[in-house]
């Protein structure tokens, strides 16, 4: 399919007109940051009403939400709420049937592969580094990630009225909104062409003020979570996702790719990213995912923000594995899914020992070699599997499971999200010898 993108801007110059407007309407008339995070605090308290895509045709703004506001939100809904005309909604249950039968590994695919990925983009990583959400507060962005990625990949997230796929999506839409208007301190079309908005103190402790005060030049670094950024961020969940299964020798078959790619497409739509700057095929998708990669590394930034976010990010999967010996495994399972160059701007060639690399090389050989035999005998027999599936769990059931930690996840979508683990914890393709031996290295009481 060919692809048109527009030719006036740059995509790293263009954001997302309906909602940077929507924001700006919430947002008119507040004076300084402080009387802009108290409305964004009122804002947010009705937003945590939208819960499910039903009832968003139903939702009425409270009482107490200043009218500019409501009307703002109103209309958003109205221009925002339907998925596109090309969503093919049988590619999206195949997908969503993937992302079942893959459960737990999913899991250790976003926390090995997708995040990390994340961060290799520098304007990215200084937007993060800038909110904090990483150097201070990884648990929040980890479980404000899953808050989107559960609800859009369970099934009928996107497609039904019970599902929360497409309330989550344009919540985010909208944060990426507020973090465009609060850097850039009010709308990007007036940033345009205009003069490097210098640091400021910041006015207070919260993440609204430290991004208010961080500064910004838009002729260098384009507009914060711009079109090219958005779609980037779109081919770290898909692209990466199902490259990220090829290396682990646990690849879908094409058409059920295609479907993976079509979904989170559907997806992006919901999120405001031009269709032309989706990918289409695997083949596409590389090379765009490369070739982003290729322009976000000629900005040269100092310090460099992506090595502390991804230490920060490895650390916190380490602090999760009991034993010392196996604690190097995230990074170096990190290493394997992420190519060379990404792995080197985020500083991780060198965080294992050599000792460690050595013995991951060849335990990586052997269970390839013994997973390769045994299909012979046992069709999706995979070692492979069952160890990227206990890493999962853990993570899993100490990073989304556990409400002690930052950012509460909704009861409604706590309770998918552990009735999904609890069915994912025996793998149907794996004998029971598999099962016991997953269950000890999660962490969990094997099946009887």
């Amino acid at each position: 399919m060919e692809r048109t993108v527009p030719a006036s801007l740059s995509p790293s110059l263009r954001a997302d007109p309906p909602a940077d407007d929507t924001v700006a309407r919430m947002l008119a008339g507040a004076d300084g940051p402080a009387e802009i995070a108290a409305r964004i605090a009122a804002i947010n308290r009705e937003l945590a009403r939208w819960q499910t895509n039903g009832g968003l045709a139903t939702w009425r703004p409270g009482p107490d939400l200043d009218p500019r506001a409501a009307d703002a939100l109103l209309d958003y809904l109205a221009a925002c709420l339907h998925l596109p005309e090309w969503a093919d909604r049988a590619a999206i249950a195949r997908a969503e049937t993937l992302f079942m039968d893959m459960s737990m590994l999913s899991c250790t695919l976003l926390f090995c592969a997708s995040l990390p990925e994340c961060y290799v983009l520098p304007d990215l990583s200084a937007v993060l580094h800038a909110a904090g959400q990483l150097e201070a507060h990884t648990d929040y962005r980890v479980r404000s990630t899953a808050a989107m990625i559960f609800p859009v990949m369970l099934a009928g997230g996107l497609t039904t009225p019970d599902g929360g796929g497409v309330a989550q999506a344009l919540k985010v839409r909208l944060i990426h909104a507020t973090i465009r208007y609060l850097i850039l301190r009010g709308p990007p079309a007036a940033a345009l062409g205009a003069a490097p908005l210098p640091p400021l103190a910041p006015a207070g402790g919260c993440m609204y003020h430290t991004l208010y005060a961080h500064g910004w030049d838009t002729s260098v670094n384009g507009l914060p979570c711009n079109q090219e950024e958005l779609a980037y961020t779109l081919l770290t969940f898909s692209y990466v996702f199902v490259r990220g299964l090829r290396t682990l020798r646990l690849g879908l078959a094409p058409h059920d790719e295609a479907a993976y790619l079509h979904t989170w497409n559907v997806l992006g739509h919901v999120l405001g990213i031009e269709r032309g700057l989706m990918a289409q095929t695997m083949d596409q998708a590389q090379h765009d995912f490369e070739a982003m990669q290729a322009r976000g590394r000629r900005l040269v930034r100092t310090p460099d923000p992506r090595p502390r976010l991804a230490a920060d990010l490895m650390q916190a999967m380490e602090n999760e594995i009991p034993i010392r010996f196996l604690k190097p495994i995230p990074t170096l399972l990190t290493r394997l899914l992420c190519k060379g160059d990404a792995t080197r701007d985020l500083g991780l060639n060198e965080r294992t020992p050599f000792l460690a690399r050595a013995l991951f090389a060849i335990g990586l050989v052997l269970v390839r070699s013994v997973d390769a035999v045994a299909r012979v005998f046992r069709p999706g027999f995979s070692i492979s599997r069952m160890l990227t599936r206990a890493l999962g769990q853990r993570l899993v059931t100490h990073f989304l499971l556990d409400q002690t930690r930052p950012l509460r996840l909704p009861d409604a979508l706590l309770n998918e999200v552990n009735d999904a683990t609890t069915a994912w914890r025996t793998d149907p393709t794996a004998p029971r010898w598999m099962h016991r031996v997953e269950a000890r290295l999660a962490g969990r009481a094997p099946p009887r």
